[in-house]
């Protein structure tokens, strides 16, 4: 069996990564939110990802069903990254993304109030921290976002809102 290694990411969640026999390495982050990404590294760059797959709950239940594995394991530790009641997650401003040419306050009215916040805007490889009310979103920002994972869960799907 290969050894999995374990990597706390503070107020992220965990990273478990491991190799296959044959040499794939291959990953997972839990995110205190409850989502998850399914990383596969490069080959010719052991830290760098070929592809990220981002994975719903229900996703993440599929796949452990194909797999064969217990899914009372994977809840429970889902549960345990929630603790603390903060977490830090981002998600990437898509095309079909209705928040696309908005002002972060136009975007999130419908979440104002609720316990998370846009902290800052990942745009082009430069790092926008604090953007206010009248920043504009757009297409490829990546948002990230702080608050409780609830909160958070919130706030982000109305920033993927189509």
């Amino acid at each position: 069996m290969p050894k999995i290694q374990e990597t706390p990411l503070p107020g992220v969640g965990v990273r478990y990564e491991f190799a296959t026999e044959n040499g794939d390495r291959l990953g997972v982050i839990t995110y205190r939110t409850g989502r998850r990404e399914l990383l596969v590294y490069d080959r010719r760059d052991p830290d760098a990802c070929s592809d990220v797959i981002r994975l719903t709950d229900d996703d993440a239940r599929a796949l452990t069903e194909l797999l064969g594995g217990s899914q009372v394991a994977q809840r429970s530790s889902a549960e345990a990254y929630r603790a603390d009641g903060f977490t830090i997650d981002w998600t990437p401003v898509a095309i079909a993304s209705a928040c696309a040419g908005q002002t972060l306050g136009q975007a999130l009215q419908p979440v104002q109030g609720l316990g998370a916040a846009v902290v800052a805007i990942v745009r082009g490889g430069r790092t926008i921290p604090s953007p206010g009310p009248d920043f504009v979103l757009g297409i490829g920002d990546t948002a990230v976002v702080i608050g409780s994972p609830e909160a958070t869960r919130e706030l982000i799907t109305a920033l993927q809102r189509g």
